[in-house]
């Protein structure tokens, strides 16, 4: 979420990047690069060893990166997922990297055993050539691995499931007050409350590339549709736009999962 309004305040968001990012995220003007908190699968330690090792010098090749910062093969991949290490990819195909892992990690064992892991300069095979993943398989990975994306809204990757539905977008959602519409949005986040007679209604946040939208769940409409209510995916919800005192909302009567 906040990503997503930094983003549509005007501010960039550079990607993680071994050789540029800190720990925490870091500002420049109008841009803010990744940290590497951001990264879940990335340890303290490995943190840390990034950090130290290219104060020293920076990294040049991914053979050279991992030589030096010893990551295991999970933090390895979310590096590479994450888009932090493509500076080592000329042919911007994160597959290369992926092969490039794969053949440090099948020889790392022989290096260590014919020399010290810190003093290798013995030179793999190229890379064939391999098919490059689409987009969506990209941001997909860059998703699982970040929990947002940096050029664009997760939203992005259900285009295809979208086509066909007729929905409003939260920026143009003043302009249905009174009528019933169908919303496309991520779930960002929410809270319950409990009626004067004890019954539970909800109100939840969803967001789409542009801008943010309240709904509410009666609770009628709870009751039947809060089983399938979960955090950090995408939804269709169908509903009355209604306006008071100057706030616009969604009043929920349909949910179905996207």
């Amino acid at each position: 979420a906040y990503v997503s309004e930094a983003r549509r305040m005007g501010v960039h968001i550079d990607p993680p990047h071994v050789n540029r990012s800190e720990i925490a995220w870091k500002g420049n003007g109008r841009s803010m690069r990744v940290g590497f908190l951001a990264i879940k699968a990335l340890s303290t330690k490995c943190r840390e060893r990034i950090i130290r090792r290219r104060q020293e010098k920076k990294f040049y090749s991914l053979p050279d990166f991992l030589d030096q910062v010893r990551p295991d093969e999970t933090e390895a991949r979310a590096l590479i997922n994450c888009g932090a290490l493509d500076a080592f990819c000329s042919n911007g195909n994160r597959a290369t990297l992926m092969w490039e892992l794969a053949q440090w990690l099948k020889e790392r064992s022989k290096r260590m055993q014919e020399r010290t892991l810190f003093d290798s300069d013995e030179k793999s095979p190229p890379p064939p050539a391999l098919p490059t993943p689409d987009d969506r398989e990209r941001l997909r990975r860059e998703y699982a691995t970040l929990g947002f994306l940096c050029d664009c809204h997760p939203m992005t990757l259900f285009k295809k499931a979208l086509k066909g539905v007729r929905t409003v977008k939260a920026i143009h959602l003043r302009q249905f007050v009174n009528r019933r519409i169908c919303f496309a949005g991520w779930l960002i986040t929410g809270k319950k409350v409990q009626t004067k007679h004890g019954d539970t209604k909800e109100f939840l946040t969803y967001e789409d590339e542009g801008g943010i939208v309240e709904a509410t769940f009666f609770p009628a409409v709870y009751k039947r549709f809060c089983h399938m209510v979960d955090r950090n995916r995408p939804y269709l919800l169908y509903g009355k736009v209604e306006e008071d005192w100057g706030a616009v909302t969604l009043t929920v009567d349909r949910v179905e999962p996207l």
